[in-house]
């Protein structure tokens, strides 16, 4: 499968570049050409996912190398989709540049565990945890993405730049909209997915630690998403100041995606 990820990483190089020819040029060709090159990408990745899974026989995402290539691969999933059936410009650029992002940390990321390690963490309890993790932060990155279309489409209507790149932006009612939406999906994916994993830790690890820092960072991502949907539903909050407050709680989710997962006891199979 080598050979089929080393075409895969090249296409994607090509479609990113042709994706920022059309920010930069409002090139519709580039944009075509971009996205059926970004399906073949999503195609032979989903090949070569399916041939880990066979390869493995278990749903690979136990390890960190594992966890990054199928958010990676979630992410490209989601821009093609929310391409086809909204048609909002530039996400799929800006998406796919995170997703990218993502695919290089995964190149330097070892990719095995011992044996020993990979058997004992064989759990379908464990493996719900990690993928409704994954989709959540997923569906967070995407969320992160429309608000910082958001931001940018409001610069240029505050600075009152009228090109062609701002018509292709949805406006800010559905931008801001769309982010509220992919965090309602995020968040109780997050919940159930920390939950799982909680139970999970308590009925097969002997040293489980509530004061881990991949344990408490996750909680204080949830609670900072839950802030996020109290400051929007309950005291109404819209436009800029919830675009904002949403960017910094996903960067906040990379700092323990990252950050705190490093420095885990408990999270072991990730280092």
């Amino acid at each position: 499968m080598a050979p089929l990820y080393e075409l895969s990483i090249l296409l994607y190089i090509a479609s990113i570049l042709l994706y920022f020819i059309d920010f930069l040029q409002q090139n519709r060709k580039a944009n075509e050409t971009a996205f059926w090159l970004l399906s073949v990408v999503w195609l032979l990745q989903t090949l070569v996912f399916a041939f880990r899974i066979m390869e493995t026989k278990r749903f690979p995402i136990l390890t960190m190398s594992e966890g990054l290539y199928f958010y990676a691969w979630l992410l490209i999933t989601l821009s093609l989709v929310i391409n086809r059936l909204l048609r909002v410009d530039f996400i799929v650029f800006f998406t796919n540049v995170l997703a990218f992002f993502i695919l290089a940390i995964h190149t330097f990321v070892p990719s095995s565990q011992s044996p020993a390690i990979a058997e004992r963490l064989v759990s379908e309890l464990l493996i719900i945890h990690i993928t409704l993790a994954l989709g959540a932060y997923a569906a967070f990155s995407v969320s992160f993405i429309f608000s910082v279309l958001y931001m940018l489409q409001y610069s240029l209507l505050k600075r009152k730049k009228w090109g062609a790149r701002l018509w292709r932006m949805a406006d800010l009612a559905k931008l801001d909209f769309l982010s509220y939406v992919l965090n309602l999906l995020g968040l109780p994916m997050l919940l159930l997915g920390l939950i799982l994993g909680v139970i999970w830790a308590y009925i097969q690890l002997d040293h489980f630690r509530w004061y881990d820092a991949k344990v408490l960072g996750s909680f204080v991502v949830l609670l900072v998403y839950s802030i996020y949907f109290y400051k929007r539903v309950v005291r109404q909050m819209q436009g800029k100041a919830i675009a904002l407050w949403n960017i910094g709680s996903f960067l906040f989710l990379l700092v323990n995606f990252f950050l705190f997962g490093s420095l885990s006891k408990f999270h072991f199979w990730y280092a």
